[in-house]
């Protein structure tokens, strides 16, 4: 199978033959990723809770389809004793990793008036510690490699709906800068910042064409666009400490609902 590369001093760069651990990979974004990169040759760790191993298993099964290597691990992403292990676990079965994609998130309603400390807590840990737990992991049993973390465009503003939801993405975003300078220069950290790219729970694209006209370029997205950002990075050996904004220019108007709007 070949896959796309770059060119760098005439040498062709190739994500071939490389192990890639994803989080929250059966579903959504997390399968669209898997599914990218083993188009290009990478072999997948696929992980997800335990509920869902009928449909990682499946989601293996898909990249064995497309000629790469697959295993499925789960783990429970607020029990300690289950993601501290989860990258060793993960270059065990597979033999070696490369890459590590932090994507699983929980994602629930909250204003600001009624958001409460245990709902803080819960996506903190989820989506922000627990990236940090598995980055660290990462820098210091693989070595070498690439982290992409998955946060959101309205980081850029406050929305006010998700509060916990968004503080958790925030400080992850904080914590992929952080990462960077900290592993450079083996391991280059990034993240990803979708935006209209896949309707929620209950929802259909209708639902994205809604909201199509606030977005700068007038359009949703598509997973394609995010495994894209994605491939971008992997096969990139002079980018680090970014935040790359897959939504059409729609952070440029959350911008403008910040905090700081009136300054």
């Amino acid at each position: 199978m070949t896959g796309h590369s770059s060119r760098r001093n005439g040498t062709v760069r190739s994500l071939e033959g490389k192990v890639a651990l994803i989080t929250g990979a059966s579903r959504r974004l997390g399968r669209a990723l898997s599914m990218a990169l083993a188009e290009e040759g990478v072999n997948i760790v696929a992980h997800d809770h335990r509920d869902l191993e009928k449909e990682t298993a499946k989601v293996c099964d898909e990249v064995v389809g497309c000629g790469a290597k697959s295993w499925n691990v789960s783990a429970d992403l607020e029990k300690p004793e289950e993601y501290e292990t989860l990258i060793a676990r993960a270059q065990q079965i597979a033999g070696s990793l490369e890459i590590l994609i932090n994507n699983a998130s929980i994602f629930q309603t909250g204003t600001l008036m009624e958001v409460g400390f245990r709902d803080l807590m819960h996506h903190l840990h989820v989506n922000a510690w627990t990236p940090l737990v598995l980055s660290r992991e990462f820098a210091r049993l693989a070595g070498r490699g690439k982290i992409i973390n998955l946060l959101d465009a309205k980081i850029s503003g406050d929305d006010r709906e998700h509060v916990a939801y968004i503080l958790s993405k925030q400080m992850l975003a904080a914590l992929t800068a952080m990462c960077a300078a900290q592993f450079a220069p083996a391991v280059a950290v990034n993240a990803i910042a979708p935006g209209l790219i896949l309707p929620p729970s209950g929802k259909d694209d209708a639902y994205l064409d809604s909201l199509a006209q606030a977005v700068p370029l007038r359009r949703h997205g598509a997973p394609s666009d995010i495994t894209d950002a994605a491939l971008y990075l992997l096969k990139s050996d002079f980018v680090t400490g970014q935040v790359i904004y897959v939504d059409g220019g729609r952070h440029l108007r959350e911008e403008g609902n910040g905090p700081n709007r009136d300054q």
